[in-house]
């Protein structure tokens, strides 16, 4: 399995990939997930990929060797836009020679991609024009993607729902570049945690808005020192902020209101209900269930 994670804030982008590829009892393996086209001074393009290994790595072959070698390719390509369709269209053209072989096998064509970058202009150089800015995509097994944006400015492929809770509270366009840095390895933390599939080593890439070359970028095994710590106080910090929130506050609430059915209770009845023998009186205004959880009015006390 695989956790992959890309976020697109206002100082530039942020990438994090585990490197398990198998986790099997006795078979572990790991293979890259993050592959880099860098061209200084001109152009930097990040691709995480996820799914199917032979068919990812396919596609990587037919973007590094294209079949037509007349086409565009990220090297070329002068767009953000047009870098996510050459992706998209040797994802297809994988698909088209492999799909037809893994569906006789019962293998499903299943691998999706995240690309970010950001292309120097030329055209912008020198008249006081700004670069555009950083993109990030996301691309399906079909080909099409969609871009990231300020509502939702981060992307996730994988087993992604252990580390989505933290981004969705932390991450916003605004956010600092290293803080987003942090919230990606927190996400990452939170899935190896609960994920035996995916494991260390991580790749993590953070590129800086206009740098247009790779400035931060680091191999994380497990006698990293930070990523330790993020690990160890994660952990603890959580486990105190699970502490001061106070337990329910149970209050005996009187009798129990029951309705029509011999023997069968119901947690709560509105005032004036009706039995379900029509003949009967309402029930009293005054019922309530046996026992409330009420919203404690005072901190928890301490020992």
């Amino acid at each position: 399995m695989t956790y992959c994670v890309a976020m697109c804030v206002d100082e530039g982008l942020v990438f994090l990939s585990d490197t398990r590829t198998n986790a099997g009892v006795d078979h572990i393996s790991t293979a890259r997930k993050m592959s880099v086209f860098e061209e200084p001074g001109h152009r930097v393009l990040v691709l995480l990929s996820a799914g199917n290994l032979s068919l990812t790595q396919a596609v990587l072959h037919e973007l590094s060797e294209p079949a037509e070698p007349a086409r565009p390719t990220l090297w070329t390509v002068s767009t953000m836009a047009d870098a996510a369709r050459v992706v998209g269209q040797a994802v297809r053209d994988v698909h088209q020679r492999e799909a037809k072989a893994l569906q006789e096998f019962g293998v499903d064509f299943n691998c999706s991609f995240i690309l970010g970058g950001q292309i120097h202009d030329g055209s912008a150089s020198g008249n006081g024009v700004a670069q555009p800015r950083p993109r990030l995509f996301m691309i399906y097994a079909a080909g099409n993607f969609i871009e990231s944006s300020r509502v939702n400015p981060y992307f996730q492929i994988g087993e992604s729902k252990y580390g989505k809770p933290i981004i969705d509270r932390v991450l916003v366009p605004s956010t600092p570049l290293d803080e987003a840095a942090k919230c990606a390895l927190i996400s990452m933390d939170s899935t190896l945690r609960s994920n035996l599939s995916v494991g260390l080593p991580l790749d993590l890439l953070v590129y800086e808005k206009d740098a247009l070359r790779v400035t931060r970028f680091v191999s994380i095994d497990q006698d990293n020192t930070y990523y330790q710590m993020i690990h160890r106080t994660w952990g603890e910090r959580l486990r105190q902020v699970f502490s001061e929130i106070p337990e329910p506050d149970w209050r005996s609430a009187g009798d129990v209101p029951r309705d029509g059915h011999i023997g069968e209770m119901v947690l709560y009845r509105a005032p004036g209900a009706l039995h379900a023998d029509a003949d009967e009186a309402p029930v009293d205004a005054v019922a309530r269930p046996a026992q409330t959880l009420a919203q404690a009015d005072k901190p928890k006390a301490r020992g």
